[in-house]
């Protein structure tokens, strides 16, 4: 299966049908992913014995459609810095590109600026509540500097980002009003393969567009994303349907339209969403944390069969008692999986007494778990069974809800150093650097760990402190934010963030 798929050439749909000249990095050659969909007939309709008989689709697509929308992403001409060459031993971030050293002669980098042309994307989008609520994938919004959203009645508003993760491909836009068609919503659990759905998008700005299709799998891993259990489908998916709705025959979203296999860039009867599952929790911590609560059991694994091709390929025979769950390759140091006395080797096959028989399944339930949360866990030594429970982590290896603070002028989430890093790092305060989405950060190229200490030469120990920073530099006669912190390496680094539109 692993040889077929390497045969398959991947495009990841980046939901932007690119409007005039795009960016040299972030707008251009994506393929779009976006999921077909059909439905069933209701039973009144169609009843369960009857074979062959047409499926009216008509009644989904009015209720889906009035709730996606059209969204177009702009990005505006920017300075970005090329050919990043040397070394220095100091390390700046350029306001517009990567990083580059100083030094001249002295080992410094050479580097060269260029102007990139203003550009724009389009995808689609879901309304999910009546006050403006709108999910869409990451790659759709990310680096947008202006996002403009049309409605089935062709009305547009502005929109801000209210949280973003890039690990799960979701973004959670927001328009102003409270009366807007917010489309229902249904656990993508109930879905079955052969079941008809709809995808609902704007493929290439055809907008209100829609496809149907069947449920071609559940629980595919693409290696696309950090967190993955895709929706297969074999309806028609393009550019323009990214961030799309995936719906029943009821008109119920039950998916996120994402990305497509494909070895054109076009529809070729493989597209993949992300379900409803997974938006859920995403939707309800970003709105709740700004970033995304994830738990962890604490394994690094892989999907039984493929460790068992894996072993045959080297010649030596495994029987683990089963073909399915997930193997237990490594046990994380402290981990919830290690305290509760799991070793590698073992197989996982349940999880809070559901079925688990891949590592997307896994996945998707620890979606919807957050760190605290206790789960029993069922899995496989010397072919007997054996139940635990556990209780499930942060990143951080305890059981705390990370209260980072999502900052929308920066684009980023931020939190207080713990007491690790500040051991580590030899220092005694800071914000670092959880999570950046599209904004000011990004386009500074700042990453996810780097520790900011100053702003405009002032110590900044708290997220309630950057905030006023950034509100003293907006009213003041030079709108800008000159950062000092620390890599994640330990050196320092320097950026400088424009706060004008």
């Amino acid at each position: 299966m692993k040889r077929e798929m390497e045969k398959i050439v991947r495009y990841v749909a980046t939901a932007a049908v690119v409007l005039g000249v795009a960016f040299a990095v972030a707008s251009v050659g994506a393929s779009e992913t976006r999921i077909g969909a059909a439905h069933e007939e209701p039973a009144q309709q169609q009843p369960a014995t009857t074979v062959g008989q047409p499926v009216d689709l008509t009644y989904a697509a009015e209720k889906a459609l009035p709730s996606v929308v059209y969204i177009k992403a702009v990005h505006n001409s920017k300075v970005q810095t090329i050919e990043v060459q040397g070394s220095s031993p100091f390390d700046f971030f350029d306001p517009f590109g990567g990083f580059f050293g100083r030094g001249g002669s002295q080992g410094g980098t050479q580097k060269r600026q260029v102007q990139t042309p203003k550009s724009a994307g389009v995808g689609s989008g879901v309304i999910i509540s009546p006050d403006g609520y709108i999910v869409t994938n990451y790659h759709v919004v990310s680096g947008a500097d202006e996002l403009t959203v049309s409605l089935d009645d062709n009305s547009e508003y502005s929109a801000k980002i209210v949280g973003s993760d890039e690990a799960t491909d979701l973004a959670l836009i927001k328009i102003s009003g409270k009366t807007f068609p917010a489309i229902s919503i249904a656990s993508s659990d109930d879905l079955k393969v052969g079941e008809w759905v709809l995808a609902v998008g704007n493929p290439y700005g055809f907008n209100n567009s829609v496809t149907a299709g069947i449920v071609s799998a559940k629980a595919r891993t693409l290696g696309a994303n950090g967190v993955e259990s895709f929706i297969q489908t074999d309806a028609a998916i393009n550019k323009g349907n990214s961030g799309g709705a995936l719906v029943n025959v009821r008109g119920e979203l039950v998916g996120i339209n994402a990305m497509l296999y494909s070895q054109t860039g076009a529809y070729s009867g493989l597209g993949f969403a992300i379900p409803t599952t997974i938006m859920n929790k995403v939707v309800e911590d970003l709105k709740k944390y700004g970033t995304v609560q994830r738990a962890y059991i604490g394994i690094r694994g892989s999907d039984v069969k493929d460790y068992v091709d894996d072993q045959k390929n080297a010649g030596k025979d495994v029987d683990l008692g089963t073909m399915e769950g997930v193997y237990v390759a490594d046990l994380i140091k402290d981990g919830a999986a290690e305290e509760a006395g799991l070793l590698a080797g073992d197989v996982i096959i349940k999880v809070g007494g559901q079925k688990v028989s891949k590592m997307a399944e896994l996945q998707e339930l620890l979606a919807s778990k957050r760190p605290g949360d206790k789960v029993s866990l069922t899995y496989i030594r010397d072919k007997k069974e054996k139940t635990v429970s556990l209780t499930l982590k942060n990143e951080d290896g305890n059981t705390s809800v990370m209260d980072n603070a999502f900052v929308p002028t920066l684009g980023a989430a931020l939190r207080e150093v713990t007491d690790e890093t500040k051991q580590s790092m030899g220092i005694s305060y800071g914000l670092e650097v959880i999570q950046v989405g599209p904004g000011k950060m990004a386009d500074a190229n700042v990453k996810r760990g780097f520790i900011i200490q100053k702003v405009n030469s002032q110590p900044v120990k708290t997220v309630a402190a950057l905030k006023q920073a950034i509100s003293d530099a907006s009213q003041g006669k030079e709108p800008v934010l000159y950062i000092q912190g620390l890599l994640p390496s330990g050196k320092r680094a320097y950026c400088a963030i424009s706060l004008e539109d």
